[in-house]
């Protein structure tokens, strides 16, 4: 009965997002304001990104908070490869991603062998070294950064000027993409591995888990996610710099939608996204300017209160509703 009843969540899930994909596909089409579209934006990106995250900090528990080092090798290779060597960006965002699960791979040598808030340290660290070397590595802009140029609307080159309808799209699919993956391996052997892992570490290895091996496995992946994330964002905003793809706000705002919505969950990135991104965006817009840091403050109250109230997330809201049905 639990394995029926596990299956039939599973197709659940699986029907629900392509009804909400199929439903988001149709939103342009009533929303015409494109600082409304540049939101939606944003938010599936965000989306797809702390999705990437949360397979490596909320399934396999390794907290990592420095994802804008992946976020920024995956901006900076399309663009690198675009303006110096004319290379397509749909071949620099799957270059930038293997380059960033190498990287991901050669750095998990050492810090996984560290534990607990010693390897969350390790990973802002090295974030920031890669940051202080993007900032004055003058072949790659330097802090000047890179201007990528804009020609003609191309989905050859990735390039749209009239309409941010494309952008919409692919953000959409990488959204819808991420979701998959993580779908798809919540119910692996990669999966339970991870939550085995998260769980305790030490009883996972002793009934045969291959710890370290699935660590590896989880930060390769995330870090590819999270690279094409990047190298998409380079080709919506057509220019970068270190500050704008590589700070260490991006790390925390890629992880926060997954800690807002619920870590660890499938739909929790997603429900964080949906709700972090657009207050965000709204309160910069609207407050942001006025030198008082109130939309920080905004920003900065809802994770506090959220943490306070729920740290499971947003979505423990509705499990603990199911339970307490299932106790009536």
């Amino acid at each position: 009965m639990q394995d029926i009843t596990h299956a039939q969540r599973r197709r659940r899930d699986l029907i629900i997002a392509a009804v909400l994909i199929a439903v988001a596909a149709c939103v342009p089409m009533f929303v015409k304001d494109v600082y409304v579209q540049n939101i939606m934006v944003l938010t599936l990106m965000y989306a797809a990104l702390s999705q990437s995250w949360n397979i490596l900090g909320g399934y396999c528990g390794q907290i990592s908070l420095g994802h804008a080092l992946y976020f920024g090798i995956g901006a900076y290779t399309t663009a690198i490869l675009f303006t110096k060597f004319g290379i397509l960006p749909w071949f620099g965002m799957l270059i930038g991603g293997f380059i960033s699960a190498a990287i991901a791979l050669a750095l998990g040598y050492p810090t996984f062998r560290l534990g607990g808030h010693y390897f969350a340290i390790a990973t802002i660290v090295i974030a920031e070294i890669a940051f202080l070397l993007f900032l004055n590595w003058d072949w790659a802009g330097a802090a000047l950064g890179i201007d990528i140029p804009v020609r003609a609307d191309s989905w050859l080159k990735f390039q749209f000027t009239r309409s941010k309808l494309p952008y919409f799209y692919f953000a959409l699919a990488f959204a819808a993409v991420a979701w998959l993956v993580t779908w798809w391996l919540e119910n692996s052997k990669w999966g339970y591995w991870w939550r085995a892992v998260k769980d305790n570490s030490e009883a996972a290895e002793s009934l045969g888990v291959v710890v370290f091996k699935s660590k590896m496995g989880a930060a390769a992946i995330s870090a590819f996610l999270t690279a094409i994330g990047g190298a998409f964002y380079a080709q919506f905003v057509s220019y970068i710099d270190p500050e704008s793809v590589m700070s260490f706000q991006f790390s925390l705002l890629i992880s926060l939608p997954a800690v807002l919505g619920g870590i660890g969950t499938l739909w929790g990135p997603l429900f964080g996204a949906a709700i972090l991104i657009p207050v965000t965006e709204l309160t910069r817009s609207f407050i942001g300017g006025s030198g008082r840091g109130v939309d920080l403050i905004v920003y900065g109250s809802l994770i506090m209160a959220i943490s306070l109230m729920r740290p499971d997330g947003l979505l423990g809201l509705f499990s603990r509703k199911r339970k307490k049905e299932a106790v009536r």
